[in-house]
């Protein structure tokens, strides 16, 4: 499912894509109205499908992480921090499996 978001300064709009059980596997960027969330959501499952799509990255501690990007490049949504490359592409197969089809739930309204 995605959650669509505000800041709490109500600067910003956000969303995260959360597993069946609630735990978050990728975050966007800030967005500056409501309308451009939304269509990273809509960018976020017509890109999820794609592998070549996903980023995977090490930072500098080891941990592993990934950024979904768009057809521009630009990126979309990113992960948590994976202690281990297994469980990062378990999250990429998660978001595959997933972000196309899930129903957004609006915490705006």
């Amino acid at each position: 499912m995605f959650e669509l978001y505000q800041s709490e300064n109500n600067q910003k709009f956000y969303f995260n894509l959360k597993a069946k059980n609630g735990q978050i596997i990728m975050s966007s960027q800030g967005y500056a109205d409501k309308s451009g969330a939304k269509n990273g959501i809509e960018s976020c499952k017509k890109n999820s499908t794609d592998d070549s799509k996903f980023e995977r990255k090490t930072a500098k501690n080891g941990k592993f992480h990934f950024n979904l990007k768009a057809g521009n490049g630009q990126i979309i949504g990113s992960s948590q921090m994976y202690a281990s490359e297994a469980g990062m592409e378990n999250g990429i197969e998660s978001v595959k499996k997933n972000a196309g089809n899930a129903e957004v739930k609006d915490l705006t309204e």
